[in-house]
């Protein structure tokens, strides 16, 4: 028997998964309706693999991921959210996630991909397949062909917008990122460009727009 993990704050999305994922016969679904409760079962019990909802509440589903993989090294995690998850992929990769599966996925298509997780295999969309073709371009071609907002925000780079949302000033950011103010500034002129933004502000506001932060990343932010 599969054992799979739903950690989801909406109800109704929880239910009608489980539902769909019981009736292959061979998976057994538990749910979670917040963080706190996800951990303590991960604590308390062991999954053949765990579906996080990306939006969840003081937590978003790729740093509650980390958590996890701390307590079980080697889970087999996927992210489950309502929209593309392109923007996030690298996140994804350098936090040990395995995939996602869009909850406007039919039960097909979120069996399969259950299974190939398991496998130790990945199902992606052609969308984010494409995405890859163009940030892994030669430079040359990235110049005249990527326009601003296609790039994918590299760990750093989050680290960054983290920071930003937190309200600390460039000196701060770069003593925290052990790098000069120069070398963060170069950083910020490339995060910009990526998100097609003109401002430290505006950055945080694309990213929570994004996903990428949440409002439990924010304090002290600037009007």
């Amino acid at each position: 028997m599969i054992h799979i993990l739903l950690v989801d704050d909406h109800p109704s999305v929880m239910a009608g998964t489980k539902v769909l994922l019981e009736q292959e016969g061979d998976m057994v679904v538990s749910i979670a309706e917040s963080v706190e409760k996800a951990l303590e079962l991960v604590r308390q019990n062991h999954y053949d693999l765990m579906l996080l909802d990306f939006h969840m509440p003081h937590m978003n589903g790729i740093d509650l991921a980390k958590q996890i993989i701390s307590i079980r090294p080697g889970a087999i995690i996927l992210i489950y959210t309502g929209f593309e998850f392109t923007n996030h992929f690298n996140l994804m990769m350098e936090a040990g996630i395995s995939g996602f599966v869009l909850k406007t996925a039919n039960k097909e298509q979120l069996v399969t991909t259950v299974r190939c997780a398991l496998r130790g295999e990945a199902v992606l969309p052609l969308s984010l397949v494409r995405q890859m073709r163009r940030v892994s371009a030669p430079e040359t071609e990235k110049a005249s062909g990527v326009e601003a907002g296609t790039g994918v925000v590299t760990g750093k780079e989050y680290d960054i917008l983290k920071q930003i949302a937190r309200g600390k000033s460039n000196k701060a950011i770069a003593e925290n990122i052990l790098v000069s103010q120069r070398s963060l500034e170069y950083s910020l002129t490339s995060l910009f460009h990526k998100l097609g933004v003109k401002s430290r502000i505006e950055a945080a506001m694309k990213a929570k727009t994004l996903g990428l932060l949440s409002d439990s990343d924010f304090s002290n932010l600037p009007d």
